[in-house]
């Protein structure tokens, strides 16, 4: 069903206004807006219908055709028989996926985002993929190379004639506030132009590689893989994602930066696998609980939760509980992180890093490796989610600091304690045995079987030991302490545990 809405006001034709009178001898009378000139922000065109002409054809929409294996759900069960003979087998059905892209080449190369033209469910597969250009014509695409870290594919398409193309610019010579145009296929509307500002830079969503410009030019559903452009028609990003609570424009989306797509797009152009650096280290942004635990100053450095064996950081000695604040010359920050830095660093290169250790810097030298693939790297950092579920007999707790202030009671390992939490035979610290929900350690997540291996960076053996630390956080007039904890199943890590107010 379609909705019609009547707009009332002055009727504008051909740039000429209708005014309509009630007296017909009034005098001379012409319209508020007669003669105006075209007025436009500083730096902005009066209108942007001759850049649009030139870009538009460069922009594509490209579609997919799935397979999706669906499996009857009453399988097994006397309901199995409703869906038929076939009820019991897995049934195929096809599926649909949209997206836009971005010609760079006069002979078919085209950028879009990965998820684009990856399978959109468990189970699904990809048949083929379609390019449809502004005048109608569709072609087959080949998918050349992907980057699923950074949503980055590259497709290859055998034109009749030259195709019109568009290149990529300079995003880092990109500011807050300057115009952008988003050119893309939104719900399938193809060919739709919008415009805005640059909101942000160097904005982070949670990924690992996240180095996004952010724009209020409006991107929905169906922009992802289209091109973001400068008031110079240069590609300055990738429209990839968008925060929405309802699926639509909010004003808020973000693009690839070109200096982060365009060495990637010609890697993939080669038919070559991006490969990234790779130090072998767990971490943690330095956020304000764990700056203040540290007693450092918040979003300088990230924190080393975990160090793998073997890898560069372990060679170079580099330990839990470190602060790298550089590597390389270039300082770690919210906006330059950690892993963006060493994924740049060439494999095989010598690099320096400058890290804090108990309040003192000092430079190590690391070689830089090859980052393993994604599978290698979830059995590193694998979590699983066990829990202690037995009260230890014949103990009681005495940690009055430790109750006060963290909300946390706990008691002496034992090694019947450690058999049943299965963690390793000579581990040392104590275990929780509760928590209350309405402390910061609470909210952490801390729980029943955690255990606790160190406070404020020293080993914790007994109540006292944690105690003791409490304490002296407190006569530091410090807020917050620094546990490491160790989870069944799980590496130990730092937690920054804020002090409840007395």
């Amino acid at each position: 069903m379609r909705y019609a809405y009547a707009i009332t006001g002055a009727l504008l034709l051909g740039g000429t206004a209708i005014a309509v009178t009630s007296s017909p001898n009034v005098g001379a009378q012409v319209a508020q807006n007669e003669g105006m000139q075209a007025a436009a922000p500083a730096g902005a065109p009066a209108s942007l219908a001759d850049m649009v002409e030139k870009l538009q054809p460069a922009v594509v929409n490209i579609s997919t055709k799935q397979r999706v294996q669906v499996q009857n759900p009453f399988a097994g069960t006397p309901f199995g028989d409703l869906f038929g003979q076939q009820g019991s087998k897995p049934q195929t059905r096809q599926a649909q996926s949209l997206g836009s892209g971005f010609i760079i080449s006069a002979d078919g190369y085209i950028v879009t985002n990965n998820h684009v033209v990856s399978a959109g469910a468990e189970g699904a597969s990809v048949d083929s993929i379609t390019v449809t250009l502004t005048n109608s014509e569709e072609y087959s695409a080949r998918l050349v190379g992907r980057d699923p870290a950074t949503d980055i594919a590259v497709l290859k398409i055998e034109p009749k004639k030259a195709l019109p193309f568009v290149k990529f610019g300079d995003s880092t010579k990109a500011r807050v506030g300057d115009w952008v145009i988003a050119i893309g296929n939104p719900f399938a509307l193809s060919g739709t132009v919008t415009a805005g500002i640059i909101s942000a830079v160097h904005r982070g969503t949670g990924g690992t590689y996240d180095k996004f410009i952010q724009t209020d030019a409006s991107i929905n559903q169906g922009n992802s893989g289209g091109p973001m452009f400068d008031m110079r028609g240069n590609v300055i990003g990738i429209n990839s994602q968008i925060l929405s609570p309802s699926g639509g424009n909010v004003g808020i989306g973000f693009a690839i930066p070109s200096e982060q797509a365009a060495p990637i797009v010609d890697t993939l152009r080669k038919g070559q696998s991006v490969k990234r650096g790779y130090l072998g280290i767990q971490i943690s942004p330095l956020g304000e609980d764990l700056a203040d635990s540290l007693g450092l100053a918040k979003n300088r450095g990230e924190f080393v939760q975990g160090v793998e064996p073997g890898k560069g950081a372990d060679k170079a000695g580099i330990k839990a509980g470190d602060v790298i604040v550089s590597v390389a010359g270039q300082e770690v920050t919210p906006d330059q992180n950690l892993s963006s830095i060493v994924a740049n660093q060439p494999i095989g290169g010598r690099v320096p890093i400058v890290l804090l250790r108990n309040g003192q810097r000092q430079t190590v030298t690391a070689i830089v490796g090859e980052r393993p693939s994604e599978d290698e790297l979830n059995a590193f950092a694998q979590q699983q989610d066990d829990d202690f579920s037995q009260q230890p007999d014949g103990q009681s707790n005495n940690g009055q600091a430790t109750q006060q202030s963290l909300g946390i009671s706990a008691i002496p390992l034992t090694s019947t304690i450690i058999r049943q939490l299965g963690i390793a035979a000579d581990t040392r610290g104590i275990v929780i045995t509760a928590v209350d929900g309405s402390t910061d350690a609470g909210a952490k997540g801390l729980r029943r079987g955690d255990v606790i291996i160190s406070a404020n960076n020293r080993p914790v053996a007994t109540q006292a030991d944690l105690d003791a630390q409490v304490r002296a956080v407190s006569a530091q007039g410090r807020s917050a302490i620094l546990l490491q904890v160790l989870r069944r199943g799980q590496p130990a890590v730092f937690l920054p545990v804020r002090l409840r107010d007395k």
